[in-house]
């Protein structure tokens, strides 16, 4: 397993200014698991240089994304509990309107659609065979 993106990319290309630098490398790292999760090893089995650019640069964008979401509610994420209560004020965290849990993988709706976009998230074995051989002959 690999990172999909550097420190240098987060910093300058993605100008990432949320987690602090001692952290970066770890953060992407785990984000980057994540993304294979939720791309069910796809890219690993693939390779990421044999995807398309615009598959990598979704990917890349994504895996910035999610590893500051990921720093911001680190505490929130890693709780055992999925709601609480206090003084009459409730949050439930999985059955958010914009955050989904998919994979075991706590990710926002949107950056889910965004990576749903390079066609790697497909559940269907078909859909991912489909794809693979269309951006092959196509160079997408």
């Amino acid at each position: 397993m690999s990172n999909y993106v550097d420190i240098t990319y987060y910093q300058n290309t993605y100008k990432g200014t949320i987690i602090p630098e001692d952290k970066i490398e770890e953060k992407l790292k785990e984000a980057s698991m994540h993304i294979d999760t939720l791309t069910y090893n796809r890219i690993v089995g693939r390779g990421f240089e044999n995807l398309t650019k615009f598959q990598q640069d979704i990917i890349k964008e994504v895996v910035c994304k999610l590893a500051d979401f990921e720093y911001e509610n680190e505490d929130l994420i890693k709780s055992a509990l999925s709601s609480y209560a206090i003084n009459g004020v409730s949050m439930n965290f999985g059955t958010s309107w914009n955050i989904q849990v998919q994979n075991g993988v706590a990710i926002p709706k949107d950056y889910y659609c965004l990576l749903s976009q390079t066609g790697l998230t497909c559940r269907n074995m078909r859909c991912w065979y489909g794809i693979s051989k269309i951006s092959k002959k196509r160079k997408l």
